[in-house]
């Protein structure tokens, strides 16, 4: 089973259960991520129903170490995205083919 889900994936599943042609398909796919990103650097939160929200958070800088040579370095403040996933996707997740909770 494959793990990483490309751009060119979804591209392929618009087109083949939707029927849209590649560049409609590819469009709508762009379209729609750029919007995703564009409200959550905007925004800095986006919650999508029944799927969960996304957060910006600022981090703060710190001292890191190479563990291999034991080098100190500081690493710089930046914000970082976080995912919080909605209650139904969590039972979604959890739920066996018969329907029985994990």
């Amino acid at each position: 089973m494959r793990i990483n889900l490309t751009k060119k994936d979804l591209v392929n599943l618009i087109y083949m259960q939707l029927g849209f042609s590649k560049q409609i398909s590819e469009n709508l796919v762009e379209d729609f991520l750029s919007t995703i990103i564009s409200n959550i650097k905007n925004e800095k939160k986006l919650k999508l129903s029944k799927f969960g929200t996304f957060t910006i958070r600022q981090k703060k800088s710190r001292i890191g170490r190479n563990p291999k040579t034991k080098e100190t370095k500081l690493i710089s403040s930046r914000n970082v995205v976080l995912f919080k996933p909605s209650k139904e996707f969590k039972e979604f997740i959890n739920l066996r083919e018969n329907g029985q909770i994990r």
